[in-house]
C-alpha cells in the first residue's frame, strides 16, 4: 500500500470513529425526552391531586355561610352536597372515550381549565343569580374534577406499571393534602379577605390554574391514547363486557359507599361538631385533621394494599375505625372531638385503597380505563342519596342521631363488598368467562 493511500485510510478511520452515531443520539434523545416527559407526568399527577377535592371541603368549612347568603334550607344544602358525586358519576363515564380521541393528557389539562373557571364563577354567580348559578359553577368544576378522577389510574398504569402502589400512594397522597389544606385554612383565609365568603371560595382556583401548565406540554402526547384504545398482543380487542365481573360490582358498590361516607364527612361533619358548641375556626381544624390523615396514610395503604394477596384485612380495619368515629360523634361530639376526627381520617381512607384495587383488578391499560369508569360512575352514582338523606334528616328530627345511625349503617355493607372486591383476580377473567 502507498503512503498516500495509508494516510487516506487513517483519515477515514479517524473521521469514522469520532462522528456521531445516528441511532446512538436518536436513542439518547428519545431517552432523555422519556424522563422529561416522566418528571413533568409525575409533577401534573401531583399538582391535578391537590386540585381534586379544594372545590368540596372549602365548601363544607363555609356552608353555613353560604347558606345563610344564599337563602337555603337544609334540603337544598343536603342537595348541594349531593352535586359532586352526581357530577362525578355523569361526566366520569365520558372520560375513557374522551381519552381515547384526545389523549389523557389533554383530557386532564382540560379538566384542569374547568376547575379553574368553575372556582371562580361560582361564588360571584351566585351571589348574583341565587343558588342556581352556584350550583351551575360548582358543576363545572366539577365536571373537571370527574374527569381526572378516572383518568388518573389509567395514567399512573401506562407510566409507571411496575409502580402502581407508589405512585397511586404519591397520588392519593397529594389529593388528601389538598382535601385537608382547603378545610383548615378556608376559614382564617377567608377571614383575613375581609370575611367574604365568596373571595374564601374563590381563591382555590389559583391552585387550580397552576395544574394546568404542567400538562399542556403533554397534550399532543398520543402514547396513552393507544394505551386506552389498543389491547395488548393475544387479548381481545372488543371492550370488557365489564358488567359480567363480580369483581367489578363489588367493587363498584364499595367505591360508593366509601364515597357516601367521605362526601358527608366533608360536606356535614364541621356541622356536627359547631352544632356540638365547637366554635367554626375549630369545627374546621377538627375537619382538617379528619382529611390530613390521608396524607401519610394513602401513601403507605396502596403500597402495603400491593403486596397483599387479599385485601380484606386492611377493608376490615378501616370499617371498624368508622364505626368507633361515629360511635363517638353520637356519644361526645365535643369531648372527644380530636379522637373522632382522626378515627373517621383513617377510615376515609378507603379511597386510596379502592384506587389501588382498581388498578391491581385489571392486567392491561384497556381494563384499567373501563374498570375505574365503570367502578368510579357507578360507585358516584350509589352515594348520591346518602349527602342529601343526611340534609332531610337533620332537617326534620332535629338533631344528629338519625344521620348518624344511618352513616353507621352503611359502614357494615361497606365493609363486605371491600372484602369481596379485595380478592386475588382480574376483570379480564371473569369477564371472559
Amino acid at each position: 500500500m502507498s503512503r498516500e493511500e495509508t494516510r487516506t485510510t487513517k483519515s477515514t478511520t479517524v473521521r469514522s470513529s469520532a462522528a456521531p452515531d445516528p441511532q446512538a443520539a436518536d436513542g439518547s434523545t428519545a431517552a432523555a425526552t422519556r424522563a422529561w416527559a416522566t418528571r413533568l407526568v409525575v409533577v401534573g399527577i401531583v399538582l391535578s391531586a391537590l386540585n381534586l377535592r379544594p372545590a368540596i371541603t372549602s365548601l363544607g368549612a363555609l356552608l353555613e355561610e353560604v347558606r345563610d347568603g344564599l337563602g337555603m334550607s337544609g334540603s337544598v344544602a343536603g342537595l348541594l352536597t349531593s352535586v359532586p358525586p352526581l357530577c362525578f358519576a355523569v361526566f366520569g363515564v365520558m372520560a375513557p372515550r374522551l381519552a381515547r380521541r384526545f389523549g389523557p393528557g389533554a383530557v386532564v389539562c382540560a379538566g384542569m381549565v374547568a376547575i379553574t373557571a368553575g372556582l371562580l364563577i361560582r361564588p360571584y354567580a351566585g351571589d348574583a343569580v341565587g343558588t342556581v348559578g352556584f350550583l351551575a359553577g360548582t358543576a363545572l368544576a366539577l365536571m373537571g374534577i370527574a374527569v381526572s378522577n378516572v383518568l388518573m389510574p389509567v395514567i399512573v398504569k401506562r407510566w409507571f406499571p411496575d409502580r402502581v402502589g407508589s405512585m397511586t400512594g404519591l397520588y392519593s397522597m397529594a389529593l388528601a393534602l389538598g382535601t385537608s389544606a382547603a378545610a383548615a385554612v378556608t376559614v382564617p383565609m377567608t377571614e383575613a379577605l375581609g370575611g367574604s365568603w365568596q373571595a374564601g371560595l374563590a381563591v382555590w382556583a389559583g391552585l387550580a390554574a397552576a395544574a394546568v401548565v404542567p400538562w399542556i406540554p403533554l397534550v399532543r402526547d398520543r402514547g396513552t391514547a393507544s394505551a386506552v384504545r389498543a389491547p395488548a398482543r393475544g387479548e381481545p380487542s372488543a371492550p370488557l363486557r365489564i358488567t359480567r365481573s363480580r369483581t367489578a360490582w363489588a367493587l363498584a358498590v364499595f367505591f360508593g359507599l366509601q364515597a357516601t361516607a367521605a362526601y358527608i364527612t366533608m360536606g356535614w361533619m364541621a356541622q356536627i361538631f359547631r352544632d356540638a358548641g365547637v366554635t367554626a375556626g375549630t369545627a374546621g381544624l377538627l375537619l382538617a385533621v379528619t382529611m390530613v390523615m390521608g396524607v401519610p396514610l394513602a401513601f403507605v395503604i396502596p403500597r402495603v394494599a400491593t403486596q397483599l394477596p387479599h385485601q380484606g384485612p386492611i377493608v376490615i380495619a378501616l370499617g371498624l375505625c368508622g364505626l368507633v368515629g361515629y360511635a363517638g360523634l353520637y356519644f361526645a361530639p365535643a369531648g372527644g372531638a380530636w379522637a373522632w376526627a382522626v378515627l373517621l381520617g383513617v377510615s376515609n381512607c378507603a379511597f386510596p385503597l379502592a384506587l389501588t384495587m382498581v388498578g391491581m383488578r385489571a392486567r392491561t391499560g384497556a381494563g384499567v380505563a373501563q374498570l375505574s369508569a365503570f367502578a368510579q360512575s357507578t360507585g358516584y352514582l350509589i352515594s348520591i342519596p346518602g349527602p342529601l338523606l343526611v340534609g332531610v334528616l337533620y332537617q326534620h328530627s332535629g338533631g344528629w342521631g338519625a344521620p348518624i345511625a344511618l352513616m353507621t349503617g352503611l359502614m357494615i355493607p361497606q365493609m363486605v363488598v371491600g372484602v369481596l372486591a379485595g380478592r386475588d383476580r382480574t376483570v379480564e377473567d371473569e369477564a371472559a368467562r
